[in-house]
C-alpha cells in the first residue's frame, strides 16, 4: 500500500474510532511494519495538523473535541489516481502540436510533486508513457489561446482564415460556440455572421485572431448538435442520408469495437461480416475512412455513394497503370 493510501486509511480508521486504536490493529490493517505506523502517525500529527493523542501502550485516537472538525487538507488523490492524471496530462502535452505543454506545465509539476511526496521519494519512469501523434497539424500558439479564450468568455472572434480546400484567403467575423478536438486536431465551431449560419473552422488554418469586448451570440445546443454532429465526420451539416458498409469477418473484429458516430447501427451477419450504418451529408470524409479498409469494406447503399466509391478507386489504380 502506497503512503497516500495508507494517510486515507489511517484518517479513516481514527475519525471512526470510538476507543484507542493499538498499534498491533494498525499495521494489520495498515499492512506495514510498527515502525511505518509511528511515521505514519507522525506525519499525520505534526504535517498535516490532525489532532492525534495516545501512545504507543494504550493505542491512537484523534481527540474527541476536534477530532469531527478534522479533514485531509489540500488535493487528496490515490496513487492510482495520480497515475492515470499523469497519464492523461502528459496525452495533453505531447498531442496537439505541443500548444498545451507550457500552459500544463504547473499542473505536471503538482502532480509530480504529490506522488514524490507520498510515493517515498520514488521517480515515476514518466517516458513509459508513450504518445505517439498521428498526422497532427501544427497550432499557432497565439491563435489557439484567442480561440480557447472567446469560447470560454463567450466573446466574439474576427480573424483571417485560409481554405485548405482552395486556399483562399477571407476574414471572418464569428461568435465562438465549442472548441472541438477531432482525430488529433482542433476546430472552432462557430456562427458565421456574414454567412449567417453556424460553420466549422480548423484553428490550424486561423491566423491574425482578435477577441471583441461585446457578448457573443449564443446557440441552442439542441441547433448545435443538429447542425454539428447529426451525420458523419467534423463538417457534417444535416443528414442526407444512411449509409450502410459491409466489412469482412476479418475488419469485423476492428470495426464492431469502433466508435464511427452516436447514431451508428452495427450487426454481425451470419457468415461473420459486420455491417454498420451510418448517417452521412457530406460523403467526402466517410469515403476516405472506409477506403482505409481497402478490399475488406464495401459500400452496399445508397447507390450514389457507391458509385463515388468506384470512381475514387478507378482514379487511384489509374495511378498504377503505367
Amino acid at each position: 500500500m502506497e503512503r497516500i493510501e495508507r494517510i486515507h486509511a489511517l484518517h479513516r480508521i481514527l475519525t471512526a474510532a470510538r476507543y484507542p486504536v493499538t498499534v498491533q490493529r494498525l499495521q494489520e490493517d495498515l499492512e506495514c511494519s510498527r515502525a511505518t505506523v509511528y511515521r505514519d502517525l507522525a506525519y499525520l500529527r505534526d504535517y498535516l495538523m490532525a489532532p492525534v493523542v495516545g501512545n504507543g501502550e494504550a493505542g491512537f485516537r484523534y481527540d474527541t473535541s476536534e477530532g469531527d472538525r478534522f479533514e485531509l487538507p489540500g488535493l487528496w488523490l490515490s496513487s492510482e489516481e495520480l497515475h492515470s492524471l499523469l497519464a492523461a496530462q502528459q496525452l495533453l502535452m505531447r498531442s496537439g502540436g505541443g500548444v498545451l505543454s507550457n500552459a500544463l506545465a504547473p499542473l505536471q509539476q503538482r502532480i509530480e510533486k504529490l506522488l514524490d511526496e507520498h510515493a517515498g521519494g520514488r521517480r515515476l519512469p514518466v517516458e513509459r508513457v508513450r504518445v505517439i501523434p498521428h498526422r497532427t497539424r501544427r497550432l499557432d500558439e497565439t491563435a489557439f489561446r484567442a480561440v480557447a479564450t472567446a469560447v470560454l468568455d463567450r466573446k466574439p472572434l474576427t480573424f483571417e482564415y485560409r481554405a485548405r480546400s482552395t486556399d483562399e484567403r477571407t476574414r471572418r467575423s464569428v461568435s465562438p460556440q465549442r472548441l472541438t478536438h477531432y482525430r488529433e486536431n482542433w476546430y472552432l465551431d462557430a456562427w458565421d455572421h456574414e454567412r449567417d449560419a453556424l460553420r466549422s473552422f480548423s484553428v490550424d488554418r486561423i491566423s491574425a485572431a482578435k477577441i471583441g469586448d461585446v457578448p457573443a451570440r449564443d446557440v441552442a445546443d439542441e441547433e448545435l448538435d443538429q447542425h454539428l454532429a447529426s451525420s458523419y465526420g467534423i463538417f457534417s451539416g444535416a443528414p442526407k442520408g444512411w449509409a450502410t458498409i459491409v466489412f469482412s469477418a476479418k475488419a469485423a473484429r476492428w470495426v464492431a469495437d469502433e466508435h464511427w458516430h452516436s447514431q451508428q447501427q452495427g450487426r454481425f451477419l451470419a457468415d461473420g461480416r459486420y455491417e454498420l450504418k451510418v448517417p452521412y451529408s457530406a460523403g467526402r470524409e466517410l469515403l476516405m475512412d472506409v477506403m482505409h479498409y481497402g478490399s475488406d469494406a464495401e459500400i452496399v447503399e445508397p447507390v450514389v455513394l457507391r458509385e463515388q466509391a468506384k470512381s475514387m478507386l478507378e482514379l487511384a489504380l489509374s495511378n498504377y497503370g503505367h
